[in-house]
Order: structure tokens, then C-alpha cells, then sequence
């Protein structure tokens, strides 16, 4: 599609075309005002709307993937990841460019109003443009919301795995929720470096927030142990309810290697015997 020279002659008068799209844009935000100002979306779209005339000028209406419309695509980029992150709608953040339509419209119908055949022409070519432009946002807008969903659920794995110091010497990770391949992992990383830092010679994983023990939980959790071997350090799996025993022999488990206690305080009281760690009653005062 060949450069539409009265969309860049447009584009040359912009301030009209910025105070209309700002109006539209404000008018679509009424209930997002706390988000994001006036001055804010004038400030967007004043910039976007140099790089779009520049763009119109030297490039491919045809193809925004071009490098001529590289640096109007790094301002949308950059609106779409703000948006994202400040709490805006797909639509919503799309809206930045698609609320552009009208505004320029009304500028090539006043334009071309003696040229109607030129008027099609203009409008269909700047409804093309614009709905990619568009595209464009919501592409970015998913892949942002993506990337913030998949770090909040890092985060909350790797807090719901916490590593804690009992004593000089002894490890706890009280796991609660399903035990799958991806939190082990992070299980086991978090252990290990915990093991290099403070170490530690015993680690008690507690599951008794573990709902269901299968083969695959099984699995998890002798990995976890023999990785904690391999830094030297000895591993004790507390948490072992007379159901979860059942399941662990009908399903052929072999734990015979790994000592287990039934709660937290007695494998606890079995680590500190590991380490030869003795405590006495203090008498009362009389």
C-alpha cells in the first residue's frame, strides 16, 4: 500500500488532532481518572502521534512490523506495559489507539468532502493502519499481564516454601498445598542454598500440609533428600499420618533409607539427638 500523503498532511496539523483525542480517550477513562490524568494521555499521545507522522512519511502502511515503525511501536509497547501493570482492561489500553479513529477521520472527511472516491480510499487505508496499531497493544498488553501473573506465581511458590533455621545445625521446610515438579525444584533450590549458607547438617521436610502423597509426590520428595545428601546434609521427613503411610506402602515406595517421624516436634527432638544436643528441666523456684 503505497504512503497515504493526506493522513501525513494531517499529521502535520496536530493539535487539533491531539485535543480531540485526548477528549476521546478522557470521555472512554471517566472512571479511570485515578489512574491515569489528562496531562498523562496528552503527553502520550502528542509523542506517538510525531512518531506515527514520521512513520506514515517514510514507511509501509501495509506492515508496522518495519523498522520505519519501530519507534512508534516502542511508545505503544511502553503504553501497553503501563497499562497492564496499572490495572487497565484489554480494551481499555487498545482504546489508546483505537479512540485515534474519529479524530482523524472528522480532518480527511473535512479534507477530501469535494473527492469521495479519495475519502473511501484515505479511510479505509487509516482504518487498516490503526486497527493493527491496535492488534498491536492487545499483543503486548497479554504478553505483559503473562509475564505478571507468571512472576506473582514465582513469588507465591517460592513463599509458600520457605526455609527456616530451627537451631545451629537443623532445617525446616514445612510444606503445604500439592508438591508438584516445579515446586520441588524451587523446594530444592531454596534447601540447598539454604544448606550452603548457614551450614547445616539436618533438614526436616515437614508434609503435613500435604494433602494427598502419590507416586509422583514420592518421587519429589526423595529427590529433594538425595540433593540435600550431595551438600552433606541428612534429611528427616516429618508429617507421616497413618493414611499417607498406607498410601507410601500400597504404592511400593521405598523411604527405607530416610528416617520419618510422624510430626514436627518429634523430628525435631530426633535431630537434636543427631547432634548430640541435650536440654535439661530447669527446677522451679521454690
Amino acid at each position: 500500500m503505497p504512503v497515504s500523503s493526506h493522513l501525513y498532511t494531517i499529521l502535520s496539523n496536530q493539535a487539533p488532532i491531539l485535543t480531540a483525542w485526548v477528549a476521546e480517550q478522557t470521555s472512554a477513562l471517566a472512571d479511570r481518572s485515578d489512574l491515569i490524568t489528562a496531562s498523562e494521555l496528552e503527553a502520550q499521545g502528542k509523542e506517538f502521534l510525531s512518531l506515527m507522522q514520521t512513520a506514515v512519511q517514510s514507511g509501509n502502511l501495509d506492515d508496522i512490523q518495519t523498522p520505519a515503525w519501530e519507534p512508534a511501536r516502542d511508545v505503544l509497547s511502553s503504553v501497553s506495559r503501563s497499562r497492564a501493570l496499572q490495572g487497565f482492561t484489554p480494551s481499555e489500553t487498545a482504546n489508546f489507539v483505537f479512540s485515534l479513529k474519529k479524530p482523524l477521520f472528522v480532518r480527511l472527511q473535512d479534507e477530501l468532502k469535494n473527492d469521495p472516491a479519495a475519502l473511501v480510499g484515505e479511510l479505509w487505508t487509516t482504518t487498516t493502519l490503526l486497527d493493527k496499531l491496535g492488534l498491536f497493544t492487545t499483543e503486548v498488553y497479554q504478553k505483559s499481564r503473562e509475564q505478571v501473573i507468571a512472576r506473582q506465581q514465582q513469588e507465591l511458590l517460592e513463599l509458600s516454601t520457605p526455609v527456616v533455621k530451627l537451631w545451629d545445625g537443623i532445617l525446616a521446610v514445612p510444606l503445604i498445598g500439592t508438591l508438584d515438579s516445579v515446586r520441588t525444584q524451587i523446594v530444592m533450590e531454596s534447601l540447598l542454598q539454604k544448606i550452603v549458607d548457614t551450614g547445616s547438617e539436618l533438614a526436616i521436610i515437614d508434609i503435613t500440609g500435604v494433602p494427598t502423597v502419590d507416586i509422583l509426590t514420592a518421587q519429589h520428595l526423595l529427590k529433594a533428600v538425595s540433593a540435600a545428601r550431595l551438600m552433606g546434609a541428612d534429611c528427616i521427613i516429618s508429617g507421616i499420618s497413618p493414611q499417607i503411610a498406607q498410601t507410601i506402602v500400597r504404592l511400593g515406595v521405598d523411604l527405607a533409607t530416610v528416617t520419618t517421624k510422624a510430626n514436627m516436634a518429634d523430628a525435631f527432638r530426633t535431630a537434636l539427638q543427631r547432634l548430640n544436643i541435650t536440654f535439661t528441666r530447669a527446677q522451679p523456684k521454690a
